[in-house]
């Protein structure tokens, strides 16, 4: 909030209209929230004539009051109200804030004509325990009775209520940095207040030491005055702080509050003759008490920082003070302390102990050296003028704030790319001086410093930009289109390929499922066919979420469960999600499992129950659509959790890329299969696929069955026919496995299909059946096997 009556002390708007005013500064960057005048109608000074007790109440009081032209009966309950006293009256048809209406009533059978105010109901200060319990606003005595209140006190000032935007510093948030923003606006110049003092010879030296022993506080000045005088204040500080929202407490307290909203600096004064000669700054020991200026003892640990008298605290650095060296009414010399603490470390107290002030608000924002030093100079002016107070001669300080210049080097060429603007080297110097930021001109090339109460502003040629271009006006760019390269919209690398094998396994049938990466320890523990570690958290949400998964398959089996548990058989699931292992190496992958039935069609009779082969051929489908075609193989291995007798490695270009089978029985019961591939694999073999020109000749398909013995894989068989029909074999399929009739118990009978054909030729009969024959005797000498029916 922003009292503009008394920004006036230090810049001239005497010819501004205000709330144009507030447009301005709004369109300068400082968004204007509210702009609010404290004028209300039919509230007027009034004197208490008589009063009485309630007749039915014991805490009511009927008050009989002159408010100029006539006298009223009013119903208060405040706890200081009496006769002779003046007040502040809001007549019927008043509206207080909140929308608050008052009208003629009757409060427990008495007539009431108005309303006594406290502050906190005209809503100029806070509504506590504490201004509630002091009651209604005891005016001046000498107030004329029937004026309007809010002139005689002087608070229907206009304020402004800022939003200001978190990058912004502390130096809005008080009214001499404010009154530098409406100077840089208007192009005027800003004058500092009087601090000017007439020391006496005594030192404060000879009364007082220093010992900083924390980097929490870089910055730490002190002054003494002695022979002060506790009075009130002089009307135009009361008038001020009200209009903040402040209640005025006495000359000096109230001093201490002025300066803080001047400077931004807040302040503390110390009764010296409770506080002693010296003063320790140090972080506060883990439970170590202090009873602050509220009355409550809090519990510190050593992340907060305090004052002490060397032994004991007696101030919670920027937050609030001790009560053993509260400024009473018999104080007579005090100690003033105007430091610099840690921000964070303030923010962090004050939010630990929900103990928030006007002070620890401000130190978490930020405070400006230069400030300090003059907020307790002007606090030292004030005293000596409004309090009676000798000012001590001599500062003790400590000092460890880097005082190196800001300064920016720049052309105005760098600014107008920036902004997207075409300003002139004389516009930049104009834009410059409205700031107050000094700088140097040479040859096209600008060296400017950057004043310590901004600071919000770096030392690059960005931030300077910025502040040129909302003082020129961001309504003054020129909208322009970007010029930029436009490219096709495309997914890529394993966006791409998640997007590509999502559609295709949807396509085959298959429901996508997402599940948590954080897996239990026992289902961590399953399906581990890799080396892989796993990450252990120390501190999990629960139980089932204790470990970071490096396979998918125990995740798909838990959905398998749920929807097993909720009467759904047939479950063909997958699932593409990355897992980690304890490296921190991520790695994405496929996850499938199926069971049930695959295609069922009862009015049809169609009933396809899923099987080995059948998710075995979901996989080829897939490496084959991908352009891996007789790139991949399987291998038989024993996996641990995976049926022995049914399930295999996936190879690519003859390296494990994945695995396939079925789940073990002692797992689970029904036949449950399940596949994993590692994409990251996938996206890394692929290769630019081959196009082939299709066939213009016909082809000759042939079968043959073989009995062998049932150690002997089909994969291995296929191998030997492919060598041994050459380049006119383009196919071979396994179209049947038979055992049974005619066929021993430890033979079996693998059927293939043979397709042959040529690019540039028709394929004679005789060519073929030569290759033909030529497989057929390669076949019974590599397996010892037997051509059914020959």
């Amino acid at each position: 909030m922003i009292d503009l009556e008394w920004v006036k002390d230090y810049i001239d708007i005497s010819d501004q209209d205000l709330k144009e005013l507030a447009v301005k500064i709004t369109k300068a960057g400082i968004n204007i929230e509210k702009v609010i005048t404290n004028h209300i109608d039919n509230l007027v000074i009034g004197e208490v004539l008589k009063c009485e007790n309630h007749p039915d109440s014991d805490h009511l009081h009927v008050c009989l009051v002159n408010v100029g032209d006539k006298n009223l009966q009013i119903v208060c309950g405040a706890p200081n109200v009496r006769e002779g006293l003046k007040v502040i009256v809001a007549l019927p048809g008043a509206i207080l804030p909140g929308d608050f209406a008052i009208k003629k009533s009757k409060i427990r059978g008495v007539e009431s004509n108005g309303m006594l105010c406290a502050l906190y109901e005209l809503g100029l200060e806070e509504k506590n325990e504490q201004t509630y319990s002091k009651g209604i606003y005891e005016v001046d005595s000498k107030a004329k009775v029937g004026v309007d209140a809010m002139k005689y006190l002087n608070l229907d000032d206009t304020l402004y209520e800022l939003d200001v935007h978190k990058h912004r510093n502390n130096d809005c948030y008080y009214h001499i940095g404010f009154a530098y923003e409406i100077g840089a606006i208007l192009n005027r110049k800003v004058t500092l207040p009087s601090d000017k003092t007439t020391p006496i010879k005594d030192e404060i030296k000879n009364y007082f030491s220093l010992k900083v022993d924390t980097d929490k506080c870089p910055y730490y000045l002190a002054k003494m005055v002695t022979g002060v005088k506790i009075g009130e204040s002089p009307e135009f500080i009361k008038r001020r702080l009200t209009a903040y929202g402040m209640r005025s407490i006495n000359n000096v307290v109230d001093i201490s509050n002025y300066v803080m909203l001047e400077y931004g600096q807040p302040l503390h004064f110390f009764d010296k003759d409770t506080l002693g000669d010296k003063i320790l700054v140090r972080n506060a020991l883990d439970g170590e008490k202090i009873k602050t200026l509220d009355g409550v003892t809090r519990v510190l640990n050593s992340e907060d920082i305090v004052i002490t008298d060397g032994e004991k605290p007696v101030c919670l650095a920027g937050v609030m003070g001790g009560e053993n060296t509260e400024v009473t009414e018999n104080t007579k010399n005090i100690l003033i302390e105007s430091a610099i603490f840690d921000g964070v470390s303030i923010r962090n107290t004050s939010n630990r102990l929900e103990l928030r002030s006007e002070a620890s608000i401000r130190y978490g924002k930020g405070l400006s050296f230069e400030y300090t030093q003059k907020a307790i100079e002007r606090a030292c002016h004030l005293l000596e003028k409004y309090a009676g107070a000798k000012v001590l001669s001599g500062t003790v300080k400590h000092d460890k704030v880097d005082k190196t210049p800001k300064v920016v080097s720049f052309k105005s060429s760098q600014i107008n790319e920036l902004l997207g603007i075409t300003i002139s080297d004389e516009d930049v110097k104009v834009e410059l001086n409205r700031l107050g930021f000094p700088f140097e001109y040479e040859d096209g090339n600008f060296k400017a410093i950057i004043p310590f109460r901004r600071l919000d502003i770096d030392p690059y040629v960005n931030d300077i930009a910025e502040e040129v271009g909302r003082l020129y006006g961001y309504h003054n760019l020129v909208s322009t289109l970007p010029r930029v390269e436009i490219k096709k919209g495309k997914y890529d690398l394993d966006i791409k390929f998640r997007k590509i094998i999502s559609k295709r396994l949807r396509s085959l049938g298959l429901n996508e499922v997402k599940t948590y990466t954080l897996v239990s320890s026992d289902m961590a523990s399953k399906f581990k066919y890799e080396d892989k570690k796993q990450i252990t958290l120390p501190l999990p949400m629960s139980v089932d979420k204790s470990v970071i998964r490096t396979s998918l398959i125990s995740s798909l089996l838990k959905v398998y469960k749920y929807n097993r548990d909720h009467k759904v058989n047939d479950i063909n699931i997958y699932e593409i999600a990355k897992t980690y292992d304890a490296s921190y190496n991520e790695e994405s992958k496929i996850g499938m499992l199926m069971s049930g039935n695959y295609l069922l069609n009862q009015w049809l009779g169609v009933n396809v129950k899923v099987d080995f082969y059948l998710i075995k051929g979901v996989v080829q489908n897939i490496l084959d659509y991908l352009g891996f075609k007789n790139r991949y193989t399987f291998e038989k291995v024993e996996i641990p959790d995976l049926h022995p007798g049914m399930c295999a490695s996936i190879l690519l270009d003859r390296k494990k890329i994945g695995v396939i089978g079925r789940v073990h029985p002692t797992l689970i019961k029904e036949d449950v299969y399940v596949a994993e591939l590692s994409l990251e694999a996938l996206m890394s073999k692929v290769k630019p696929i081959k196009f082939k020109e299709a066939l213009k000749y016909p082809e000759i398909v042939k079968d043959m069955a073989f009995i062998f013995k049932k150690d002997v894989l089909s994969s291995e068989v296929i191998d030997v026919i492919r060598k041994a029909g050459g380049r006119l074999l383009t196919e071979v399929k396994l179209f049947d496995v038979y055992t049974g009739e005619n066929v021993a118990s430890d033979e079996r009978s693998l059927a293939y299909s043979l397709t042959f054909s040529a690019a540039d030729r028709t394929l004679s009969e005789e060519e073929v059946m030569k290759v033909f024959e030529n497989i057929i005797g390669k076949v019974e000498e590599k397996f010892g096997a037997k051509l059914r029916n020959k």
